[in-house]
């Protein structure tokens, strides 16, 4: 029977443990609003990873933030002395470990041995040191769906469908000036996430292929489409406003990561790759499509029944880059014909094409 945290008055102070990657990170900022919603009167604090702590500076749920890098290869297990004291020091009712990895286990093992973890443990195994957890054979690959199945053990209602991100005045003021400045209207542009981290560039669909994608749209869906990434994406982005032309806005490294949630919430429709930008956009309520080809899209799909992925059913797919891949056929299987077919699905999952 679960239990029904919430409804103890003793749990005052409670700690968030998230650390990375950015995808999950953002998934999990649905459940740290869970969190805050049942614990009004608590006191909550965050300890995630740099840089991801400045995703929160203008968090009015969290108290405090903290940020010790305990992946580090130099000074490794000074840091984690460091966090341990940290923790310690913050005396919590409540720990929460939203990481899917031992590395956090461990540590607040160590500190359950010591003396200093919390009265209740909720974490996503089943093992020691968590008094609480999702069921091992828990059947949802997700690693959202396991962060909400050990809340749900804890008596903690699931109820955000998407990413919970406050966004600044800072960052709507700059959104608002790219809108401006471009000529964007409202419901009159699409944006575009067609990079990844240069290490995942197997997850990319391809230049040529967002070029087919935004000319289609440009012919009456929109006026413009907008392209968004980062340093490793430059190329892609300019390779595609090259091929394109007109209606492009390259906005590709000229964007602070917060700015996109309020472009996103001003679109019309949204595309993208297995990436962490997407991610960010998807606390948006706009339609997303995700193309999927190496990654598991029923892990990695962006959060929200607004997003659909799409990818082409064949063996070699969710091979997750392995092995070195010389032919890419999971996306080239894809083309803009799935891609628009998309957006006629509403509450999808991910839908499967035939190459």
């Amino acid at each position: 029977m679960p239990l029904d945290l919430p409804n103890d008055p003793s749990i005052r102070r409670i700690l968030i443990i998230k650390w990375s990657a950015l995808g999950d990170l953002i998934m999990a900022t649905s459940v740290m609003a869970d969190i805050a919603q049942a614990f009004p009167k608590a006191q909550i604090d965050l300890n995630t990873l740099p840089p991801w702590h400045k995703l929160f500076q203008y968090d009015a749920r969290f108290s405090n933030i903290t940020y010790i890098n305990v992946r580090q290869r130099k000074g490794k297990w000074q840091a984690m002395w460091q966090w341990m004291q940290t923790v310690r020091r913050g005396r919590y009712d409540l720990i929460i470990d939203l990481q899917t990895t031992d590395r956090s286990r461990f540590m607040l093992g160590l500190l359950r041995l010591t003396g200093g973890a919390a009265r209740y443990l909720i974490g996503n195994n089943l093992r020691w040191p968590y008094h609480i957890s999702a069921p091992d054979d828990f059947p949802n690959p997700a690693p959202v769906q396991r962060m909400r199945a050990g809340l749900n053990a804890a008596g903690i209602a699931t109820t955000h469908p998407r990413p919970v991100l406050p966004i600044s005045p800072h960052n709507q003021a700059r959104a608002l000036t790219f809108m401006q400045t471009h000529g964007l209207q409202e419901n009159r542009y699409a944006l575009f996430f067609p990079g990844c981290q240069a290490a995942g560039y197997l997850k990319r669909w391809g230049e040529e292929k967002y070029a087919d994608l935004a000319r289609t749209l440009l012919q009456g869906e929109v006026d413009h489409v907008v392209l968004i990434g980062g340093k490793d994406e430059i190329d892609d982005c300019r390779r595609i406003t090259e091929l394109v032309g007109q209606g492009v806005v390259n906005l590709c490294g000229e964007t602070e990561i917060l700015d996109i949630v309020p472009l996103a919430n001003t679109a019309k429709f949204m595309f993208g790759n297995d990436t962490g930008t997407a991610h960010i956009a998807s606390a948006s309520s706009k339609q997303m499509v995700i193309i999927c080809g190496p990654t598991d899209p029923y892990r990695v799909k962006p959060l929200g029944d607004n997003v659909v992925a799409v990818q082409a059913e064949m063996a070699c797919m969710n091979c997750y880059c392995k092995h070195p891949c010389e032919h890419h056929s999971c996306m080239k299987a894809i083309n803009t014909e799935h891609v628009m077919a998309m957006l006629q699905y509403h509450h999808a999952e991910v839908i499967m094409v035939k190459p």
